[in-house]
């Protein structure tokens, strides 16, 4: 029997763990099975990928049906099974979670899908693919029969996952990949209602002893960047703190990406990773709203001001960056609230700040009780929130085009601390920003670090000209060209550094070219190396007037 994989990823850097995890377990005794699978992205031409399939003539098509591949993943495989028509087409993934029925009477080109973790049920049901007679066996399986009968196999959950043979074993691993996902954990302790892992009982963990091992064969492959899949990471501190000694041993290999909950940090767990190197971690702390109500409506488990506490302490250490996101669209949150958010987490120095709209995935509480909560959703993929009680259609676009605003400027490393002074400073700036550049057409647009630049600069031009030279000296430091107005105040210096100074970054060295940037209060000089550097100056120093 061929079965062909469609290992369809939303771009060339992602890769899917679901073929790995599944092959890895596959028996001796399915030798009658030829694994095979066609890698491409949501960007892929979809009658190239159509065409590369139908030539390989597989007995069976399985593919992982996810947020942002489903539609491309319906295209392709629709198109298949017109070709192949004794194709028999099988779905797993989140997609999968919520209501079956609806979805295969929808899309009746699609034989069977899977619902919950595949590791042990698609081998069982590769036995019996060609005997729909025998489905009834396959917990979590669905279909609908010749008579247009519906059978639905509940959720299938792997007890035993701590005894699952490693992704990392299977011939599909992708190791060509910048990062790997390492899946330590399945299910949560939280109860987020918006979350498909809400209801996800009970958690079950890979052991600490497994987890270095699969660190030393990942490191072995030469794979730097880690992502952990553990969304109950400090859930349980002692494990945390076992996790964050293991990541030390990989200091010098490795980096290590991971959720952790801010409400819920020991006094141990804060002092350990206020010790560990630089770069180690990036950590992204669950927020979501800093509404007491807004969580509560939610589901969402832990103190609020233990989560600003656990937040702000985060945010203060220089050896971690830190990110954190509001969701806009959740049930009592207005668009007046998450500008005010915005101002406490940049206020605290949170290193990224990410806002996006609620998505209401098959399979959770809120998308069950949406009519209850008064939210009204898409039906199609990515399933956005459009309206609720609390937030009308325009709210929510301004929240959209908020986000842009936040991911172009704030998160921008070049005018973070600018926009993060400015939007503390001042209520009124993330508003009034806002609007001038909706009214200038340019949040639908992808802008340059240098056009952002220029934009930040042409506004605080008549609002707020007390930064300007920040600005100034950002864009310096960035290492854009001096031709544009922020720069243009910047003169050649040929006297050497001044005394008195503060060095702000790098050391002077006599080869260096000197420039010079005066304000009314703080004067800069900036040093420039181009054989070490073609833009980036390499010495900064300023000086109070």
């Amino acid at each position: 029997m061929q079965l062909l994989w469609l290992d369809l990823n939303s771009s060339y850097a992602h890769s899917s763990l679901a073929l790995p995890a599944i092959h890895a377990q596959a028996e001796e005794d399915e030798g009658r099975v030829t694994w095979g699978k066609v890698s491409v992205t949501i960007n892929s031409n979809v009658g190239s990928v159509v065409a590369e399939i139908v030539e390989r003539k597989p007995d069976v098509l399985a593919a992982t049906a996810w947020l942002f591949t489903h539609e491309v993943l319906l295209k392709i495989t629709s198109r298949v099974k017109a070709l192949l028509p004794e194709c028999t087409i099988i779905f797993g993934g989140p997609e999968m979670l919520g209501d079956n029925e609806a979805y295969l009477r929808r899309h009746r080109f699609v034989s069977c899908v899977f619902r919950g973790e595949g590791e042990i049920g698609f081998h069982e049901w590769l036995r019996v693919y060609d005997s729909p007679e025998a489905w009834h066996s396959i917990t979590g399986l669905c279909w609908l029969d010749e008579r247009e009968e519906y059978h639905d196999g509940g959720l299938a959950r792997v007890m035993e996952f701590d005894r699952l043979r490693i992704p990392e074993a299977s011939c599909f691993f992708d190791w060509s990949k910048p990062f790997v996902q390492l899946e330590t954990t399945r299910g949560c302790f939280n109860t987020c209602a918006f979350c498909v892992s809400g209801e996800e009982k009970p958690v079950r963990v890979l052991s600490v002893e497994r987890i270095r091992e699969r660190l030393i064969t990942i490191r072995e492959h030469g794979i730097r960047d880690i992502r952990l899949l553990d969304r109950t990471f400090n859930g349980s501190s002692e494990r945390a703190i076992r996790l964050l000694q293991l990541f030390r041993e990989f200091v010098h290999d490795m980096r290590f990406h991971l959720e952790i909950h801010p409400a819920l940090l020991s006094g141990e767990v804060k002092a350990l990773l206020r010790e560990l190197p630089a770069g180690l971690l990036h950590l992204e702390a669950g927020i979501q709203s800093l509404r007491e109500d807004v969580l509560q409506a939610c589901r969402r488990i832990g103190s609020l001001q233990a989560a600003l506490d656990g937040l702000r302490y985060l945010a203060g250490l220089p050896n971690l960056i830190v990110h954190a996101d509001l969701i806009a669209g959740l049930p009592l949150y207005t668009l007046e609230q998450m500008i005010a958010d915005v101002r406490v987490l940049a206020s605290f120095g949170t290193g990224e700040i990410q806002l996006e709209l609620l998505k209401l995935l098959p399979g959770t509480v809120m998308r069950e009780r949406a009519g209850q909560l008064g939210i009204v959703y898409s039906p199609d993929v990515p399933y956005e929130v459009l309206r609720t009680r609390e937030m009308g259609v325009e709210d929510l676009r301004q929240a959209r085009l908020l986000s842009r605003l936040i991911d172009g400027f704030y998160n921008a490393g070049a005018w973070q601390r600018v926009v993060r002074c400015l939007i503390v400073h001042d209520e009124r700036f993330l508003p009034d920003f806002l609007a001038w550049l909706e009214e200038l057409e340019v949040l639908e647009q992808p802008l340059s670090l240098e056009k952002r630049g220029t934009l930040l600069y042409e506004f605080c031009e008549s609002r707020y000209p007390a930064y300007l030279t920040d600005i100034s000296v950002a864009w310096i430091v960035a290492g854009i060209p001096f031709a544009k107005e922020p720069s243009r105040r910047l003169k050649p210096w040929n006297d050497g550094v001044p005394t008195g100074i503060t060095v702000l970054a790098g050391e002077y060295t006599d080869i260096m070219r000197m420039y010079y940037l005066p304000d009314g209060v703080k004067e800069y000089w900036f040093g420039f190396d181009r054989g070490r550097s073609a833009s980036k100056p390499l010495f900064v120093c300023c000086k109070e007037v």
